[in-house]
């Protein structure tokens, strides 16, 4: 029965395993792809074995957990622990394996709870959630003083679920129970840290801002799509996984593999496999960026040697429409250690990598070099510990328009896993990492980050996570609704420095949109701008017993730390009191106080001499702010009542409206057009035309008078 059972198992297995291998392949681009073909070799081998000797469901679970294939271990475990449930198909092999884990050896001669508990263990190795929560809960609940582990392993599968009290609840027994010598005590103290911070995200006021959707992605469900890199327009960069066309005995015949695809309205169409030359068959593609002239693509190369996963950055060549064979970066790579995730600043300036190589921190993080015109690099500098930690950086992103960082670690404090963060500074210096919080974050894996340059971080921004229902790496767009302006200042005396109360102030935009305030006893005025970009700004500002002034606005700085409310604050304003009163003489009108401007034939163009006089006119008026002006235009006799009447007019205009674009209020200032009307010079004398007494009424009259 049991060798029959065995049979029926890899009948089931080896056939799924040969269709869906791609399942180690998307999840960690570097840290999983690479251990497929010790894999199938160790399923070949199992083959090999069965038939020199029976073995049962457990025995053989045993060896697919300690080959890495979680998912297909946890199948033959319910195998044992259920023989009459109808198994999971295993044509639903997972993609999100890790092989990072420490691996649970099984004695021959086991209880029903051990078996139990390796199902639970295997599960969760397989990122399914869902099936090792429940397997850790039935451990639990048949001996819960067994396996206390249990109790911290399912608080991490609910906290994976989004069952944050749950995860509390369960962390709390498990450190009650398990004693200050527990295997996970540290682990179990930073889960709650971790919850705890969690909680702290879910009410940020500011998540009303952001709307989050994963991108729609042709299989990405099973195969997986992140790593984006622009190329240019709507055109990207996306890694995933392909069958390859050439296939070998013994050899994965899924890779990871660089796409080039068009992203149209939240969607990728027409992902194109990008042709690099390999000649090593078991070599996987990922993560690549390419220089913003367009002439070197960089990206990843991986696969295990001698029992380990090494990484290495490559390069190739623009050569007319494809890529040149790839070359390996001389100075990046170190033999047995590895490099991985490139990232090319639009300046193409600098080359952002993670990297495992001595020097660093701990494990993975994160250096730069600078770029050469060859498309090779100069030395690489480690970012240093303002950024990097004991544990992992990777997949950095670089906006230079910025000047910030954005990369992904578990070192930091997150919602579990890795979670993204963001730096400002360049080379090596660095403030202080700011998690970009939730909903950008998520309780698994938020790895790969893009965005655009001169726009702000998270306004339209691409994100790789595995927060979804499918195997691996997904991406999701983050569209962020820019915070509210706040513009705020102080105005004072200018001479003795005294904050001005009861002042009116008027900010005015660009697009002539206006706010008005009122300055506090202490001179302080603020506006509230909404969310829309109004520059340029001007104030203007005015006081009784000061002179009226106009400012152009100058932000000295800007306080982000409000998640709804950006503050800007404003240079400081002041006013300059007005001159004592001088006795004003009554302004008399005489025929010196009209003053005259001439116009071309069938023209409204202000000519220089004309512009002068308006010159003279706006000084006039600045100096006297009581006087006001009225403008009468005039045309020669040729040409049409009509026609006259609209040049007269234009006439007039162009005088009103130069004095009004110089500052004048458009309140001080009337006009009126009278076409042929009322001719100073004859245009005919003795029955011949007279073209100088028509240049004369080719004119419009300014007075200047005092009400």
């Amino acid at each position: 029965m049991i060798k029959q059972v065995q049979m029926n198992a890899m009948n089931n297995i080896l056939p799924a395993l040969q269709k869906r291998i791609t399942v180690f392949k998307a999840k960690y681009v570097i840290k999983t792809s690479a251990s497929l073909l010790s894999l199938i070799i160790a399923c070949v081998s199992i083959m090999q074995l069965h038939g020199q000797q029976a073995k049962g469901p457990v025995q053989l679970a045993d060896q697919y957990f300690a080959a890495g294939e979680y998912y297909t271990a946890a199948n033959l475990y319910e195998e044992f622990l259920h023989p009459s449930k109808k198994q999971i198909s295993t044509s639903e092999f997972p993609l999100n394996i890790k092989a990072k884990r420490t691996v649970v050896s099984a004695a021959p001669n086991v209880s029903r709870t051990d078996i139990l508990y390796k199902q639970a263990e295997s599960y969760r190795l397989a990122n399914y959630w869902q099936q090792a929560a429940a397997a850790y809960k039935e451990c639990m609940e048949e001996d819960p003083s067994e396996y206390p582990g249990a109790f911290y392993w399912y608080a991490v599968c609910e906290r994976s679920l989004g069952h944050y009290e749950s995860a509390w609840d369960n962390i709390k027994l498990y450190l009650i129970g398990a004693g200050s010598n527990s295997e996970y005590k540290e682990a179990a103290e930073k889960e709650l840290q971790t919850l705890k911070f969690i909680q702290q995200q879910l009410v940020r006021p500011d998540s009303v801002l952001m709307k989050t959707q994963k991108l729609n992605v042709p299989a990405s469900n099973e195969k997986g799509a992140f790593a984006l890199a622009h190329i240019s327009g709507n055109q990207f960069l996306i890694t995933s996984t392909e069958t390859d066309s050439i296939k070998v005995n013994g050899v994965n015949p899924y890779h990871s593999r660089l796409f080039s695809a068009t992203l149209n309205n939240g969607t990728f169409d027409a992902m194109t496999p990008v042709t690099l030359p390999m000649n090593d068959p078991i070599i996987n593609q990922g993560a690549g960026t390419i220089s913003p002239d367009g002439r070197y693509l960089y990206f990843s190369q991986w696969k295990k040697e001698n029992g380990k996963v090494i990484s290495s950055i490559y390069y190739s060549v623009k050569q007319g429409a494809n890529w040149s064979s790839p070359t390996k970066l001389p100075i990046i790579n170190i033999n047995t250690f590895s490099s991985k995730q490139p990232f090319c600043t639009t300046d193409g300036k600098y080359l952002f990598f993670s990297s495992d190589r001595p020097g660093g921190s701990g494990k993975f993080d994160i250096w730069y070099a600078l770029l050469r015109d060859d498309g090779t690099t100069g030395q690489p500098v480690n970012l240093g510990p303002s950024v990097n930690t004991g544990d992992d950086e990777q997949a950095p992103f670089y906006q230079t328009s910025s000047g910030t960082l954005v990369f992904s670690s578990n070192g930091y404090q997150g919602m579990g896993g890795y979670d993204l963060f963001a730096a400002k500074g360049r080379e090596t210096t660095w403030q202080s990492p700011e998690n970009l919080g939730h909903p950008v974050n998520s309780s698994r894996d938020d790895i790969y980050f893009l965005t655009a340059e001169n726009k702000t971080l998270l306004s339209n921004a691409l994100v790789g996570s595995d927060r979804g229902e499918g195997c691996c790496l997904e991406t999701y767009s983050i569209i962020k609704t820019p915070k509210n302006k706040r513009l705020a200042g102080s105005l004072f005396d200018c001479n003795g420095n005294a904050p001005l109360a009861d002042a009116q102030v008027i900010l005015k935009d660009g697009q002539g949109k206006t706010w008005t305030a009122t300055t506090n006893a202490n001179g302080k005025y603020s506006f509230e701008m909404g969310n829309e970009d109004h520059e340029p700004l001007t104030l203007s500002a005015s006081k009784e017993f000061y002179l009226d002034t106009t400012f152009s606005s100058k932000v000295e700085n800007i306080d982000e730390s409000d998640l709804l409310v950006d503050k800007l604050i404003n240079a400081d304003l002041c006013l300059e009191k007005k001159p004592e009163p001088k006795p004003e003489p009554v302004l008399v009108i005489k025929a010196e106080d009209v003053v005259t401007v001439y116009f071309d034939f069938d023209k409204s163009l202000l000519k220089s001499e004309a512009t002068q006089k308006l010159d003279s006119i706006y000084n006039i008026m600045v100096e006297l702010p009581i006087t006001t002006i009225q403008i009468s235009g005039y045309t020669d006799g040729l040409g049409s009542d009509a026609y006259n009447k609209i040049l007269s007019d234009k006439r007039a205009r162009a005088c009103a409206n130069y004095l009004i674009q110089k500052g004048i209020d458009a309140t001080r200032v009337s006009f009126v057009s009278f076409g042929a009307c009322c001719p100073v010079e004859m245009e005919k004398i003795n029955g011949r035309d007279n073209p100088d007494g028509r240049s004369r009424n080719r004119r419009a009259l300014i007075n200047v008078k005092k009400d």
